[in-house]
């Protein structure tokens, strides 16, 4: 049986696109021999739709693309399975199913159900969806087909810990006499996630000595970045076919021969640049923007901002702003020209000192901290005002140590459309910007400093970014309390001002711009803790 796996980059909302890609895709496997070509999970309407599914026109426009593909099957000369919502038969609960169709030759065959609905994380399916534990197993041109949606092959506690399911509904289907197993997916990337997929296909492979395939999303939507990484794994484990990560692809493969899996990269940081790149690019994109302004200090958040959003959206589309005051050294100034200029980039410096003293006067001199944030704050305003002038978008540097104990100016160096590398540990923001080669040695090797008064460092304020990261990792990652944390070699007292200072700084996360996630547990819809609780 030949298959076409179409992995795939669906717009929210973008019915007409998103049915037109399926389309391209399915043509192009079908001219190599697909008998059946595989889109995502909720294909039709993009994944994750949240809210939208509670507006009628929404789900009017996808069951109407629904009809339009199940059509295109009598053209193609293959079969079609893609995902999308469907309504629920009855009166009561939730009105929607989270579904996948099987057409052929102008006809549906079977529409399965998902049975497994995730609400952890930055999940929230039971919100809109009801769940259908019926196994569906579709005949489909003489081969018995079980069909599968995303979560519902997410059953391996020993890859997985801790299942919220009593369920399984791979074995259900293979119990039901099925042949093939194929889920269709939206399943969105963490370092690795794409490698702990595959573990998890080949151990449902093994389990139910069925070959399975798993095709998934690819792209970007707001904080949410879907590699693709699709997989087709033999009943005896190993894997025939990988899908290239963070591309888009169409691919047919022919499971009575042996498959040829392109190879992976062991390389996270370089995985970790592409999924940024490709968050950046697609928001841009998918919310019709083109050029983007950063905040450009000299610093290694903002040159590492900068060279992603170069890399995702061409030099010619990204403008730097270097904003002295008195506090910023020549290098704030000199290292910025000097980077943007090695990527291209447009780039001027606008002076805010005169501005600052101003704003000093007029708010009565307050000193401290207070004239600190005035300066990030100013900053704010320049950029803000420019995006809104020019149409361009804001990107904002913060990593995620600054984020998480609020080492962070809010109104000013939060301000944005998009926190970039908000999810990414200052440690790795300089693995990072070690793998561009137009970083300038100076900006690679100055000690971290937001230059808001005389001679300032980081770590006046801050542990050493390495200790910090790790009781970060150890307290957002790992739910560990201070007993845990000083069992793994940390120092007790300072993993509890630590955490003071990530609860405090509840209130700024909830104001900041979309983080893109790349982590286990980014700041965002993932992590949903109280502002107003007992320190």
């Amino acid at each position: 049986m030949k298959l076409g796996l179409l992995q795939l980059n669906p717009t929210i909302g973008d019915f007409d696109g998103n049915v037109a890609a399926i389309e391209a895709a399915a043509r192009e496997c079908a001219g190599r021999g697909a008998e059946l070509c595989i889109a995502p999970e909720l294909a039709v309407s993009g994944y994750p739709p949240h809210d939208l599914l509670q507006y009628p026109d929404f789900v009017r426009q996808n069951l109407a693309a629904r009809d339009r593909l199940v059509a295109l099957s009598g053209e193609l000369g293959c079969g079609l399975l893609f995902g999308l919502a469907t309504p629920t038969p009855n009166d009561w609960g939730k009105p929607l199913y989270n579904s996948a169709v099987l057409c052929d030759k102008g006809e549906v065959i079977a529409t399965k159900n998902k049975a497994l609905l995730p609400t952890y994380d930055v999940f929230d399916e039971a919100r809109y969806f009801a769940p259908d534990p019926t196994p569906c197993v579709a005949t489909f041109r003489g081969r018995r087909l079980g069909l599968l949606i995303c979560e519902d092959i997410w059953t391996n506690a020993r890859l997985l810990g801790r299942i919220p399911y009593d369920a399984d509904p791979a074995v259900a289907c293979m119990r039901a006499h099925a042949e093939i197993l194929i889920n269709v997916s939206a399943s969105p990337w963490g370092t690795g996630k794409h490698r702990l997929r595959e573990k998890l296909v080949q151990a449902v492979a093994k389990q139910t000595g069925l070959t399975t395939v798993l095709v998934n999303q690819v792209g970007a939507t707001d904080d949410l970045i879907f590699d693709g990484g699709s997989v087709v794994v033999a009943g005896d484990g190993p894997t025939l076919t990988r899908l290239p990560v963070f591309h888009k692809a169409a691919v047919t493969v022919d499971l009575t021969e042996p498959g040829r899996a392109e190879t992976w990269r062991e390389d996270d940081v370089a995985d970790e640049i592409d999924a940024l790149v490709l968050g950046i690019r697609d928001y841009f994109a998918k919310t019709g923007f083109k050029k983007a302004l950063v905040g450009l200090s000299g610093g290694i958040d903002s040159a590492v901002v900068t060279c992603l959003a170069a890399k995702a959206l061409g030099a010619g589309n990204v403008h730097a702003i270097s904003m002295p005051t008195r506090y910023s050294s020549p290098g704030s100034v000199d290292d910025s020209r000097e980077l943007a200029e090695k990527l291209g980039c447009g780039f001027e410096v606008v002076n805010i000192d005169d501005a600052f003293e101003l704003q000093r006067k007029l708010a009565g001199e307050p000193g401290g901290i207070a004239e600190e944030n005035a300066q990030a704050r100013l900053r704010g305003v320049v950029l803000m005002t420019r995006s809104n002038a020019e149409g361009s978008l804001v990107l904002a540097t913060g990593n995620r140590s600054e984020l998480a104990v609020g080492y962070s100016t809010l109104y000013g160096d939060m301000c944005g459309a998009l926190e970039v590398i908000g999810d990414v540990p200052k440690t790795r923001v300089f693995e990072i910007a070690r793998r561009f080669k137009q970083m300038p040695e100076a900006i690679l090797n100055k000690p971290p400093s937001a230059e808001l008064r005389p001679d300032q460092k980081d770590e006046d304020s801050l542990p050493p970014y390495e200790v910090l990261d790790a009781i970060l990792e150890a307290y957002l990652d790992g739910h560990a309390g201070i007993d845990e944390m000083q069992a793994r070699g940390l120092d007790p007292e300072l993993c509890r001002r630590i955490v003071r200072m990530v609860e405090i700084a509840e209130y700024k996360r909830r104001q900041a711009p979309i983080v893109l996630r790349i982590g286990k547990r980014a700041f965002g819809a993932g992590r949903r803790i109280p502002v107003a609780k007992k320190l």
